[in-house]
């Protein structure tokens, strides 16, 4: 996976997952930090897991 699709996934997920619009920094508590639920953190870290499946998969293929 080259840096840009990466950088994607990682978007994609913050987005879906815990609902966090960016991933910049932006140099304020209230932007930068975020409250979120304890099962949207275990549906981010299950997506980065199957997501290096694939792409493990993909680099065999």
């Amino acid at each position: 996976m080259i840096p840009s699709e990466s950088e994607s996934l990682l978007k994609r997920i913050a987005a879906e997952h815990l609902s966090i619009d960016t991933l910049d920094v932006r140099n304020s508590d209230r932007l930068d930090f975020h409250d979120v639920a304890v099962w949207n953190i275990r549906g981010a870290l299950e997506a980065a897991f199957e997501a290096g499946r694939e792409t493990e998969r993909n680099m065999r293929e």
